[in-house]
């Protein structure tokens, strides 16, 4: 098959020219136009050329005037993003942590013409700057490089005012923590590229935050304040109090933290010394660790909270059971003795309120090694507590537990736990027998009992709160009572002897006290401790912890009950009407 023929005699034709070429052909190569009409259109053409070419290149100049380095720019844009975090706030709403835009300084050293010069304006700008290291990127091959970051406005006018080729600004973001020190153990802090290294900014980047700067969706606009259950007024209020007790007692180090009994929420905590993190380099130093999470110490007698309440929710003991502590607790070549003694058998109530080391010691044999060990274990204290802080440390346990470890850990001594850890369990003996993890974050009391978990019966929840409402009444913590009325707190106080050149020092202790408030319906605990305090005339040469933990305590609830919503009620019942009589439990 063939397609169509063409006719040899027909002439072919072409479509019609438009006329903007004819007139272009007539006027370049036209036979009927003159020399001098085309040399004009000629020049005419070029001119139209050259104009388009200039004009191109002046609206491009407008353009890089206008809006500086695109390319700059972008890169600027970029980078802020890729920093860019959630701004972090308290129960409340305050701000604990945002984001500020800051300049920082770069280089390109390609495009610098004097460098020896641009070296000695820069560091004539910036006194700070390091001039050999200065030099030595200035003189680089490289396309970019930083040359100080996060400068203030002031120092960016000033080198804009120099004028060097191939020097300019990125806008990053720079965090800021407006409370200081205040919240510095939780809150952490960041690096020079805003990429959180502790505390609730690790746990940031860990959780998320840390993939969307990689992916680019982790803008300012997109992102939502990260609340925490951290009341900033309880915070400031704990923190005072602790500081005026570290410089009264003259005391190593303080620290203290706040909890909700019913949520595991902790509203405050407070580790001294502490930091700014807006000067990381304090950061650094070893003795600002978090004393509360990353420390693990021998808790001492706030511990015996723990056995007693092993021993009633077995049943085989309970608050009348009767216990001889008169003469030391001899086994091998070890001694256990009591502060002061009571010359006559003392009840499993009056062990705590007493606080008898010998007593508790029995009780604990009583139930035997096993059993101890189970218990410890259900209530939290001998695996590493996992918060949301990534800072956290492995209890320090006997490897091989006896009798002997059983005897001493059974008030306190041969266990060392994180206190946040401590606080845990007791707060499961107070809120009813629930074991709830603690948590930085905000949470009702619907999720923690979703969560919780049951290690002690109901009853004997009663009786322990039974016995630290009693020790708030006749025992050790009665200078809480009467520092804080009208708030109806119990307490446990604990003193623990420091272990150094592998020996027990009488010299250096440990002190702590941990109240719960209100005891008829718990809300609260609050833990104080100090660390190596010392005696004053006011105490009577005693460092024990009933003479500075104790009365600490008492100032810090004072302050802290009206901000928790907490009103002081007075003329109420004894514990044992108030506690026992209404809970219906039978001794």
């Amino acid at each position: 098959m063939t397609g169509p023929q063409l006719d040899p005699n027909k002439p072919i034709t072409r479509p019609p020219e438009p006329w903007r070429q004819r007139l272009i052909r007539s006027l370049l190569y036209g036979r009927n136009v003159d020399r001098a009409a085309k040399a004009r259109a000629r020049v005419g053409l070029a001119m139209i050329a050259f104009g388009g070419v200039y004009g191109i290149i002046a609206v491009r100049l407008i353009m890089f005037a206008v809006n500086g380095d695109t390319h700059a720019e972008r890169r600027s844009t970029r980078d802020a993003i890729a920093t860019a975090r959630p701004d972090i706030v308290d129960r409340n709403g305050a701000i604990l942590a945002t984001d500020v835009k800051s300049p920082s300084l770069f280089s390109e050293p390609r495009r610098i013409i004097d460098k020896d010069e641009a070296v000695e304006l820069l560091t004539g700008a910036l006194p700070d700057l390091d001039g050999a290291e200065v030099r030595e990127r200035i003189m680089s091959k490289k396309g970019f490089a930083w040359l100080k970051r996060e400068i203030t406005p002031q120092q960016q006018r000033d080198i804009h005012r120099l004028g060097i080729p191939g020097i300019g600004f990125l806008r990053e973001n720079k965090r800021v923590y407006p409370s200081g020190a205040a919240v510095s153990h939780l809150i952490g802090l960041t690096n020079i590229d805003n990429q959180g290294i502790a505390g609730i900014e690790k746990w940031l980047d860990s959780n998320g935050l840390a993939d969307l700067h990689r992916a680019g969706f982790a803008s300012d606009r997109l992102q939502k304040p990260v609340e925490l259950a951290v009341d900033l007024r309880v915070e400031h209020a704990l923190r005072d109090e602790l500081l005026k007790a570290k410089a009264k007692y003259s005391a190593k180090a303080a620290s203290g933290l706040v909890s909700n009994v019913k949520t595991g929420e902790i509203v405050a905590m407070v580790s001294l010394p502490d930091f700014d993190p807006n000067n990381p380099k304090e950061a650094h130093d070893p003795d600002r660790i978090n004393r509360l999470t990353t420390g693990v110490y021998e808790m001492g007698s706030t511990f015996k909270t723990l056995t007693l309440a092993m021993a009633l929710d077995s049943g085989k003991a309970n608050l009348n059971t009767m216990y001889d502590a008169r003469y030391p607790l001899s086994y091998g070549k070890f001694k256990i003795h009591d502060t002061h003694p009571v010359p006559r058998p003392i009840s499993l109530a009056e062990v705590f309120t007493f606080s008898s080391n010998v007593g508790a010691a029995k009780i604990a044999l009583g139930q035997g090694v096993e059993a101890h060990k189970a218990f410890l274990r259900k209530v939290g204290q001998l695996d590493r507590l996992r918060t949301e802080l990534p800072e956290s440390a492995m209890p320090i346990v006997p490897k091989r537990w006896g009798e002997l470890n059983t005897i001493t850990i059974a008030f306190g001594h041969g266990i060392a736990v994180a206190p946040l850890q401590a606080v845990m369990g007791i707060n499961a003996m107070v809120n009813g027998g629930l074991l709830i993890p603690p948590t930085f974050l905000k949470r009702t009391e619907e999720e923690a009992r979703e969560i919780g978990k049951r290690v002690v019966k109901k009853e004997t929840s009663d009786k322990v709160r039974y016995m630290m409402r009693l020790n708030a009444e006749t025992g050790s913590a009665r200078q809480a009572e009467a520092r804080a009325k009208g708030y109806y707190l119990g307490g446990k106080t604990g003193t623990a002897e420091k272990v150094v050149n592998g020996r027990y020092s009488k010299k250096q202790v440990l002190n702590s006290f941990t109240a719960v408030l209100p005891m008829d319906n718990p809300q609260f605990q609050v833990l104080v401790m100090l660390d190596e305090p010392k005696a004053l005339p006011e105490t009577h040469g005693f460092i024990t912890s009933g003479w500075n933990a104790v009365p600490t305590g008492g100032n810090v609830i004072a302050r802290i009950a009206p901000l928790l919503g907490l009103e002081p009620r007075f003329d109420l019942a004894p514990s044992d009407r108030l506690i026992l009589a209404t809970s219906k439990v039978t001794q």
